[in-house]
């Protein structure tokens, strides 16, 4: 199971660093979801790099690591959300921004299915972390 807490740790900071690595970038993809005023976005932008971050640390220290997967997990479930409401919006994305500028993919109604993967996963880990 710590393998799969290591795996998702990578995972998560990958995430964090692709948006840290082009925060204006990243900045201009929350906007394009177009659920927020302009005010909040790096506010927002911040909050979900650091929290990605602070998941991945979690994740590998064993102490936390029941917290950060309920946190991955409840990270991913928003993210679920949120990709449904802007498919189901009808608004066209060339970038999700699942990791930033950086290995943009569009969204597609697959996208939230990874979102449930993720939660599931994460669920498992905070299932067998003590």
């Amino acid at each position: 199971m710590a393998l799969l807490a290591w795996l998702l740790a990578a995972l998560q900071a990958a995430a964090g660093i692709g948006k840290l690595l082009d925060l204006p970038g990243f900045v201009a993809v929350l906007g394009e979801y177009r659920l927020m005023p302009a005010g909040l976005l790096w506010p927002a932008a911040l909050g979900v790099t650091g929290f990605e971050l602070a998941i991945a640390l979690g994740l590998v220290l064993a102490r936390w690591r029941r917290r950060a997967a309920l946190a991955a997990a409840a990270l991913a479930a928003l993210n679920g959300a949120v990709l449904v409401l802007t498919l189901w919006r009808g608004i066209a994305l060339e970038n999700c921004g699942c990791f930033g500028v950086f290995l943009a993919r569009p969204l597609r109604w697959t996208s939230p299915l990874e979102d449930l993967v993720l939660v599931v996963l994460a669920l498992l880990v905070a299932r067998r972390a003590r």
